[in-house]
């Protein structure tokens, strides 16, 4: 069941949202040749870099597939670049490139987001190569048998992973503690960071596998760890609002939304919103991860992509699931 649609939200917000999902969604249009893990030419060598953006750009197709309306028209040739790939007989061989700490996640990834009605040997293919005890947890923290198990489901793969039940009370959502500020001049609530960077990344992303990107409510969790988890993706929220930190800004805003809140009704998610909108360039892209990692003024092409395609494609996926009307069903 999705999260429950609130009241109209405010103009401003709601106009920043639409102009923030618009500007990215062109921009991942107009930018889908880097997305092409093999391009035509073969003029120059596919990598992992290029495969993981297909992955991602997999993703936001899939997510956008189950929305209210079905996906927005300017991803179309986005799927169709998806499906292209995912039957191309060299993809699923980029997969290995990361070595063994990434070839067994991409390819459960690659197998769970397929696009309905192609033929599946492929993936079938890739999945037969998992390493013994790949879908197994032994060896494995809470948060990576949740993402194993989330993509390993997808997918339709067995495996022995416990259910999510288990699972949440073991994740991030629940484990985590922010930080408190110590004794140093400097050290006070507004510029310590709640969490760290990683840490940050598995709260968005266990969130993300509990809550199906949107939706249902993280199944296993009490009242009390759901408001714990939500507390903590305030409090990282506002810093990362402080900090320009856009990229986990982004992943917040949806974690919010996954974990029960409406964060286009709240100062601090319409504050995280702007904060976007004033990052993104005329171009629709959002230039970097953070401002202190933004793409330089002499960034071009394929150098100016690396450092912009995830957090534009992060915004549009946000932008996408928690806009009123389209929310997904």
């Amino acid at each position: 069941m999705s999260p429950p649609v609130s009241a109209a939200v405010s103009p401003p917000v709601s106009a920043l949202l639409d102009r923030l999902r618009a500007g990215a969604l062109d921009w991942l249009g107009e930018n889908l040749g880097h997305f092409d893990a093999l391009p035509a030419s073969h003029a120059r060598p596919a990598t992992r870099g290029r495969a993981k953006a297909a992955l991602e750009l997999a993703l936001l197709c899939h997510c956008a597939a189950r929305l209210d309306g079905g996906p927005p028209d300017a991803l179309g040739e986005a799927a169709a670049l998806i499906r292209r790939l995912w039957q191309h007989p060299d993809f699923p061989g980029l997969l290995d490139e990361g070595g063994e700490r990434y070839a067994a996640v991409y390819a459960l990834v690659y197998a769970a987001l397929a696009p309905r009605g192609i033929d599946d040997a492929l993936c079938r293919a890739a999945l037969s190569r998992l390493p013994p005890g790949a879908l197994a947890p032994g060896g494995k923290t809470a948060y990576q048998r949740l993402e194993i198990r989330y993509y390993a489901d997808k997918a339709g793969v067995r495996h022995g992973i416990e259910p999510y039940a288990d699972l949440a009370p073991r994740s991030p959502l629940v484990t985590l503690r922010a930080a408190t500020p110590d004794s140093t001049p400097d050290s006070t609530p507004e510029n310590t960071a709640p969490l760290t960077t990683g840490q940050a990344y598995a709260l968005t992303h266990a969130t993300f596998y509990l809550g199906d990107f949107g939706r249902a409510r993280p199944a296993g969790l009490d009242g009390r760890e759901l408001g714990h988890a939500r507390e903590l993706a305030r409090r990282m929220l506002g810093h990362c609002v402080a900090h320009d930190q856009w990229d986990l800004i982004a992943e917040l805003l949806l974690t919010q939304f996954i974990l029960g809140a409406d964060p286009l009704r709240t100062p601090g998610g319409a504050a995280a919103v702007e904060c976007l909108a004033r990052a993104q360039l005329p171009n629709g892209a959002i230039p970097g991860r953070s401002a202190a990692g933004r793409a330089a003024g002499a960034d071009r092409g394929r150098e100016f992509f690396r450092k912009a395609y995830h957090t534009t494609l992060v915004t549009a996926l946000m932008a996408l699931i928690v806009a009123p009307e389209r929310r997904p069903s």
